[in-house]
């Protein structure tokens, strides 16, 4: 047996005894979507009367764990860096928490302290003989709170795939590790109506052969993705990786071969998609995952040519500008990575 196996199995344990590691008053952050750990989420759920005033921070909460209950705020609240559907129905009420922000300065917030990372819990994939679990479903934050935060508590689970790229952390990172084989959770394309598949048309009818594409996730971006299976030689800098992409990929349309900036490398900071997708990218070297402040940075996604973005919102002004956290006073979602 190597250290890097002993250092393994010294902290292995179950998900009961891992969240004993937070404490009142702490600060949790969990990754984008499906980068969320259930095991562990699920154990400081079962637990969340033996604490006060904890908070559970995330981007986009996928299930709605029994921590999510107004009645219990207390002991563990849940603060939203973006509205979806476990948390959307809480904020409107106001016993879920929101901090308004623009997704690819949550990292800097976290180095400079404005937002706390006392403790991280996030799903990763099987540790690698050098000793390195990849953070590959959401290396957003996740990855700038893994240097800062007291306790780094990791679901390790072989159906999370191990992506090449900036989302490695060392075993030597770790303060606990539990273990889970449960499928990683499957968020398949959108239902694509009439309209949507009108408004997808017209924006694919704009997107030229060598562009690089930036895409968010909702039926609209989804319906354009459809349509451009007959593109060729188009890029990928992105925010999220779905099976839209994944649909470009095997239809030849994407090869990023006349990227400027990484070419030939397809680069993302999270995956929603199906276990096809998850699939796809172990150890795709046609794929880096990276966290948000490199994926969204305007100054990098730029140096590529004909860089389009494909995003969703709720409203438009006749100036063109464009609102997506609210309508009217009720909060929807939030800003995410638009800007």
């Amino acid at each position: 047996m190597n250290s890097m196996q002993s250092m393994y199995l010294q902290k292995r344990t179950s998900a009961a005894e891992a969240v004993k590691l937070v404490r009142n008053g702490d600060f949790v952050i969990v990754p984008t979507g499906v980068g969320e750990p259930p095991s562990l989420l699920t154990a400081l759920s079962e637990q969340r009367m033996d604490f006060r005033d904890v908070k559970v921070a995330q981007i986009l909460a996928m299930r709605k764990y029994a921590y999510l209950d107004p009645e219990t705020t207390e002991h563990i609240r849940h603060v939203a860096f973006f509205y979806g559907g476990a948390t959307r129905a809480g904020g409107q009420a106001g016993w879920v928490d929101f901090i308004p922000n623009y997704f690819s300065e949550i990292p800097a917030q976290i180095e400079r302290e404005q937002i706390a990372a006392d403790v991280v819990f996030s799903m990763a994939s099987p540790m690698d003989a050098e000793g390195n679990f990849a953070l590959s479903l959401g290396a957003d934050y996740t990855m700038a709170a893994v240097a800062k935060a007291r306790a780094v508590v990791l679901e390790v689970n072989p159906n999370v795939p191990y992506a090449l790229g900036n989302c490695h952390v060392h075993i030597s990172q770790v303060t606990a590790l539990v273990e889970d084989e449960s499928p990683v959770l499957e968020v398949g394309l959108p239902k694509i109506g009439p309209v949507q598949a009108a408004i997808g048309k017209h924006v694919a009818d704009l997107i030229e052969d060598g562009s690089t594409l930036q895409i968010g996730y909702g039926g609209i971006p989804d319906a354009v993705v459809m349509q451009l299976t007959h593109k060729r030689d188009l890029g990928i800098h992105t925010e999220m990786i779905g099976d839209g992409i994944l649909t470009l990929v095997e239809s030849g349309a994407v090869n990023c071969r006349r990227k400027n900036y990484l070419p030939g490398k397809m680069v993302a900071t999270f995956a929603l998609g199906s276990q096809r997708l998850y699939r796809f990218m172990e150890r795709n070297p046609l794929l880096e995952m990276h966290p948000v402040n490199f994926t969204n940075d305007p100054a990098l996604a730029g140096l590529n040519d004909k860089l389009v973005a494909i995003n969703a919102t709720l409203q438009i002004d006749l100036l063109g500008q464009c609102g997506s956290e609210s309508l009217g006073l009720a909060p929807i979602s939030g800003t995410g990575g638009q800007s």
